[in-house]
């Protein structure tokens, strides 16, 4: 074996509206976009940094600068390669999924083979998508809601002091179902458990992360009464945070750019089933390259938030694609995706 070959440059993508959730507004997200080379193979990855990962461009370029794969004499070793590129520094979650995912799609290309095939998971059995709406005006609310009328589940972002206007906005449009992320914006308990009921009689399907991170406690509280599924998100990253979600909430929100990519993501699904927690895949804003790799292990879930590529309006990939509200994937080996250019070009 000759060596694995690494590149990687940065990217920045655009949002086609300014999103807010309940602690800060942004237009961008910065990304770093990997590339790994073998014998006229190429597998793609990618980091995206919002700005709770605490990475950046730079931070992840400086990890990645450290990771040597041309010593490596089997590729498709990923559990030895994947631990010894974790142990190089700690965090740097979203740099390492740059690389789990560039590797995930190229053992796949060499196999020519689907990931979702290798892993014996039927494409049929993607589920549909949430699509989000951020914190807006209600005027802003109700375009977006229009302009989402292809997806049968909405995400709804909440957590400032207009929630209740913001669903009965939604409402005086559309009683498809909702889901609501709270992003760590609620503060009372006894409050959040009158809210939470008031939401359930909106036609809301589940909560996610109502308190902040560290208030477990409190959570474990309200998922003991509550009436909808309490779902964590900033609460869990990575397989050992699974165990300890137990008693605490009613499911976890796996993320690629928190658990260092696939190869994590898929064991913490096989755990938190077998303990009895419910698994929602999501995604922050990001190219087709890391949606369509987190597609690839959708069929496992119970619920779906791939929507990260339909915010942005500079994707340079092709792959999955969300047709009538449905992850439809590609069929490509691999994550399954095309590059459509050099980025800035």
């Amino acid at each position: 074996m000759r060596g694995l070959k690494l590149k990687y440059y940065p990217y920045t993508l655009e949002l086609k509206n300014v999103f807010t959730i309940a602690s800060y507004s942004r237009s961008t997200t910065p990304v770093i976009l990997t590339e790994i080379e073998y014998e006229g193979y190429t597998g793609f990855g990618e980091a995206s940094m919002p700005p709770y990962l605490g990475e950046s461009h730079s931070s992840v370029i400086e990890f990645l600068s450290k990771v040597d794969l041309t010593g490596y004499n089997n590729v498709f070793d990923l559990e030895t390669i994947l631990t010894e590129v974790d142990e190089i520094a700690p965090g740097n979650t979203a740099a390492k999924a740059s690389i789990d995912i560039a590797l995930h799609d190229l053992t796949g290309k060499m196999m020519n083979q689907p990931l979702c095939n290798i892993w014996g998971l039927n494409d049929a059995n993607t589920p549909y998508t949430s699509f989000t709406i951020g914190i807006d005006s209600p005027d802003r609310i109700k375009e977006k809601v229009d302009e989402a009328m292809e997806y049968k589940i909405l995400k709804v972002k909440l957590g400032k002091n207009n929630d209740k206007e913001i669903i009965e906005t939604i409402r005086t449009i559309t009683r498809k179902p909702i889901i609501v992320d709270v992003n760590q914006g609620w503060d009372d308990r006894e409050q959040a458990l009158d809210m939470v009921y008031w939401l359930k009689a909106h036609n809301v399907k589940l909560v996610e992360q109502p308190f902040s991170k560290d208030r477990l406690k409190d959570t474990a509280w309200l998922t003991k009464w509550s009436p909808l599924p309490i779902i964590a998100d900033e609460s869990i990253k990575r397989l050992e945070d699974v165990i300890k979600s137990k008693d605490v909430f009613s499911g976890i929100n796996i993320k690629l750019m928190k658990c260092t990519g696939l190869r994590e993501a898929y064991k913490m699904i096989l755990l938190a089933k077998a303990i009895g927690l419910k698994v929602m895949l999501g995604c922050m804003t990001e190219t087709s390259c890391s949606i369509s790799a987190a597609s690839h292990l959708s069929p496992l879930v119970d619920f779906a938030d791939l929507d990260g590529a339909l915010l942005i309006k500079n994707d340079v990939f092709e792959g999955t694609k969300i047709i009538n509200g449905k992850v439809t994937l590609s069929g490509l080996p691999g994550i399954g995706v095309k590059k459509l250019g050099e980025p800035g070009k």
